[in-house]
């Protein structure tokens, strides 16, 4: 066997040729991933700790699928969603000032602010102003929020917008979910995020993020001759996908660096005793591992190492726009040293997902001139081909 072609080997199901650009740059096919994709597969779109509290609530707007999404936690505890849209003229529920909204009811209800039009946390409309006004036709108990299946997986709130979805969130994640069970997602809860909409779509953002081969290159600056460019540990789950990233054993980091991660270790590039990573990450316990990049199919990138978890998400805006929403977590510090080590460690990993993104908006103007009409893959970018199958078996499924 040809080590250069391991995963080849491994996957020959996914092939070896060129892959198209059009699904990159047609509109058409975007329109197709929004009804195959976006409209019936589950989201992840949110976290239970963005609402802890009885009566908070964020609303979600999902572009791709013409819609927001209201998630209120209510009375009973439950996390709840509903689409922002009134009952009465169509008006948005809650106001949106952004791609996220946040807010607090101590009540657990919403009201339109067009006309008063009171839901609660359930979906039930509550009260109606001059209701005895309306006609006999018009039903109370009929005119609720509409609701949106929703469920959660280690703390993220997935909804999905089918009607009848094709399956539940359990069977969705399928191995993916034994992958990452029992990593403490939750305690690592102190928390930076970035966002910003970009001239590209939404699969040119993932697949910038979904290989290491670009490391020496694009990483120079920001983490110079610190990663592998080749992956370890790649598994693919249905529709998801997940490997590892490792170090390159012996790189020095700068002094100041150096003294960062000794005080917080919140940075990617040293390496850490592992004690909360699940058994299925890094199984071979390599020294060199330095975090789990998976995806999370459709637009969601979980990221995992000792001590740290990221996530990226494109969110489509349009065929050749995307919102990219960036977040890193890690241990709320306890000292101010502890917060200047962090601090240090996030300005590095933000710098990265700088030069990260700066790439996209160029290669979407490239692909659009049609000069060249695929792209030529080589083995380690095998995240990318595997992205590539699956929207293609969904979009003409």
């Amino acid at each position: 066997m040809n080590d250069a072609h391991r995963w080849l080997h491994e996957h020959p199901e996914l092939g070896s040729g060129p892959i198209s650009i059009e699904p990159y740059i047609d509109p058409d096919w975007y329109e197709r991933e929004r009804e195959k994709i976006f409209r019936k597969v589950w989201l992840c779109v949110g976290r239970v700790d963005e609402i802890p509290d009885r009566g908070d609530y964020k609303v979600k707007r999902l572009a791709a699928a013409d819609t927001s999404v209201i998630l209120m936690r209510g009375k009973d505890d439950v996390v709840r969603a509903h689409h922002n849209v009134c009952a009465h003229r169509g008006n948005t529920v809650v106001t949106e000032t952004g791609p996220e909204t946040f807010g607090r009811s101590k009540a657990a209800i919403v009201t339109c602010r067009f006309h008063g039009w009171v839901y609660g946390a359930d979906g039930a409309l509550k009260h109606v102003p001059s209701e005895e006004r309306f006609y006999p036709c018009f039903d109370r108990q009929r005119n609720g929020l509409t609701p949106i299946h929703t469920d959660v997986w280690e703390g993220f709130i997935f909804v999905n917008l089918a009607e009848n979805p094709d399956n539940s969130l359990t069977d969705f994640l399928g191995d993916y979910a034994a992958h990452f069970a029992g990593f403490p997602f939750a305690e690592l809860s102190y928390q930076f995020t970035y966002h910003t909409e970009l001239e590209c779509n939404w699969k040119v953002a993932h697949d910038a993020f979904a290989e290491a081969y670009h490391v020496d290159t694009i990483h120079a600056g920001s983490f110079p001759n610190t990663f592998s460019t080749g992956l370890q540990n790649v598994k693919l789950m249905g529709p998801h996908r997940s490997c590892a990233v490792c170090l390159t054993l012996g790189a020095k980091p700068t002094p100041v660096a150096g003294i960062a991660n000794s005080i917080a270790g919140a940075s990617l590039v040293t390496q850490r005793a592992e004690t909360m990573l699940p058994p299925a990450i890094n199984p071979d316990k390599r020294d060199d591992f330095a975090f789990e990049l998976s995806v999370l199919f459709p637009n969601t990138l979980i990221h995992v190492s000792e001590g740290i978890w990221f996530t990226h998400q494109f969110w489509p805006i349009a065929h050749n726009r995307t919102l990219w929403e960036g977040r890193y977590y890690v241990r709320p510090p306890k000292t101010n040293a502890e917060r200047w080590a962090i601090e240090h460690a996030m300005t590095l990993q933000r710098n990265a997902w700088l030069e990260d993104t700066a790439t996209m908006e160029d290669t979407q103007r490239a692909m659009q001139s049609r000069a060249k009409l695929v792209q030529n893959l080589q083995d380690d970018e095998i995240l990318i081909r595997h992205s590539a199958a699956v929207v293609d078996r969904y979009v003409n499924a």
